[in-house]
């Protein structure tokens, strides 16, 4: 399968604009956020990998700014996409966790957001793809307008998946409108019962086209088994192959809307997440299986989108964030051989743990930022956080960005103009919490297994553990007993960013 390369020619560096930071000029950067689901950093080949080609990201890191120590506030979706839009660490609200797909809207709808921001400054501002921030108020009716949505913390126009391709209802929402549905063919959604008659992955193991291997073993649409139970809206069901497609086309028609005001675009990737159904026309693009052809799926949306806004003359003067909310996982509940065909792949990148785990590999994500004639191509080691868009950019536009978030302005970082970044950083997986401080990093003693269903290390250790992440990447070497004074150090500095006291 050929794929074509999005060709983006780097401008000659001049630095920023006088106006590109000033509120009210009519030549704000138009920003770009697309945010990838499960991409670990060893599946990008700007990141080294050698496996899976992935030309349309690389062209953004060529010529733009690659981090090698770029960080999700956490190693799962939810809070890691929570922190992205609040400004806020999400372990400071309990509710912050992997939410169901009927939950109620997790940002409240009075809390300051990045979208609003932008909007308040007079962007345009849009978010289609994955979501996973919860919908309604708690008990929604899928057959009327949901309300409070996405609409209602700073998004224009919004079309959007309710949370992630495994879980009930599949279904698009767009504006708060469940599209396609029929009103003789309402749309029912449980998490605790099954709906009388409707069949599942355990009574009716005949229609799966793809077989479960933990959990997944409920409903079944387009021959899948889901996390939930659904009934009705048959014809408003996506068909998971098509799901790029559809989310690329509404992209390029929000785009052909767009007026002379500067857009933010928020853009969430369905892939690599599971259930990996890519499309047929890129089945066997890789030697990985369905994983592996989505990463590359998920490469073409990438360069059609950029190309089509490229076309339209809206890419001169767009800032362009590329990352993955959170690190990689292989066996993630379906029985898709990606661990069988992973061979010589290593979607970690060398690094330890991945989605779900406290480990670095948990949190330690792809982070590449493109703004033609702005930033010179480099790689930088700055230690940069995904949370820190919020502030960040408030500061470059001029926007109102509010005291007391945990966002930091650390736009020099980003744009390339200085090597320092945050100097501390709490990684957060499933409620436990560490600290990354510099090139260390203190993981806290938790109980709990070793590792979870998928085979991913948690980062639950017996005692206290304190490496040097430039030295050890890989986080198998324990400097705790080596170095005492900053272990101690760690500690407090930890209890004085979360208010928990550590023995």
């Amino acid at each position: 399968m050929k794929t074509e390369k999005l060709l983006l020619i780097p401008a000659a560096i001049s630095g920023l604009m006088s106006c590109s930071n000033t509120k009210g000029t009519s030549q704000k950067p138009n920003v770009i956020l697309i945010v990838a689901d499960d991409l670990g950093l060893g599946d990008v080949s700007a990141y080294g990998s050698r496996t899976i080609s992935t030309p349309n990201i690389d062209s953004l890191a060529d010529n733009g700014i690659r981090f090698t120590n770029g960080y999700a506030t956490s190693a799962t979706s939810t809070p890691s996409r929570y922190a992205m839009f609040t400004g806020m660490y999400p372990w400071r609200n309990a509710d912050a966790k992997i939410l169901p797909g009927d939950a109620p809207l997790l940002i409240r709808p009075d809390m300051p957001t990045l979208p609003k921001m932008m909007q308040e400054a007079g962007y345009a501002t849009a978010a289609i793809g994955k979501w996973h921030l919860g919908m309604g108020d708690g008990n929604v009716d899928w057959n009327k307008p949901i309300t409070p949505s996405a609409n209602t913390v700073g998004f224009d126009y919004t079309c959007l998946i309710a949370a992630t391709n495994d879980r009930v209802p599949t279904v698009y929402v767009e504006n708060g409108t469940v599209e396609g549905l029929e009103e003789s063919d309402p749309i029912y959604v449980d998490y605790e019962n099954n709906f009388e008659g409707e069949p599942t992955a355990l009574t009716n193991p005949e229609m799966l086209k793809m077989n479960w291997s933990v959990g997944h073993n409920y409903s079944i649409v387009n021959g899948i088994p889901r996390i939930g139970y659904m009934k009705g809206g048959t014809k408003a069901r996506w068909v998971d192959e098509d799901m790029a497609d559809y989310f690329v086309a509404k992209v390029k028609a929000w785009a052909d809307n767009l007026g002379d005001e500067p857009f933010f675009l928020y853009y969430g990737l369905h892939e690599p997440h599971v259930p990996r159904a890519p499309h047929q026309r890129f089945a066997g693009s890789t030697t990985l299986g369905p994983r592996g052809d989505a990463v590359v799926e998920a490469d073409w949306c990438v360069g059609e989108v950029l190309a089509y806004l490229e076309k339209k003359g809206l890419m001169d003067n767009t800032i362009v964030i590329f990352t993955s909310d959170n690190g990689p996982v292989l066996d993630d509940g379906y029985e898709d051989k990606a661990e069988e065909m992973l061979g010589d792949h290593d979607p970690r990148n060398g690094t330890r743990g991945g989605k779900y785990s406290l480990f670095d590999g948990g949190t330690h994500i792809p982070l590449i930022m493109y703004w033609k004639g702005h930033i010179a191509p480099q790689v930088s080691d700055a230690l940069v956080c995904q949370m820190d868009f919020f502030a960040s950019l408030g500061s470059l536009i001029g926007g109102n960005v509010p005291d007391g978030l945990d966002s930091q302005d650390t736009m020099d970082a980003f744009l390339g103009k200085s090597s320092g970044g945050r100097k501390t950083l709490i990684h957060e997986a499933e409620g436990r919490l560490a600290l990354r401080e510099g090139d260390y990093t203190m993981i806290p003693p938790y109980e709990g297994p070793q590792r979870n269903y998928s085979g991913n290390e948690l980062g639950n250790l017996p005692v206290f553990a304190l490496f040097n992440m430039k030295e050890d990447p890989s986080q198998m070497n324990d400097i705790s007993a080596e170095e005492p004074d900053r272990l101690e150090a760690m500690k407090k500095e930890f209890s004085g960013i979360t208010g928990r006291m550590l023995e």
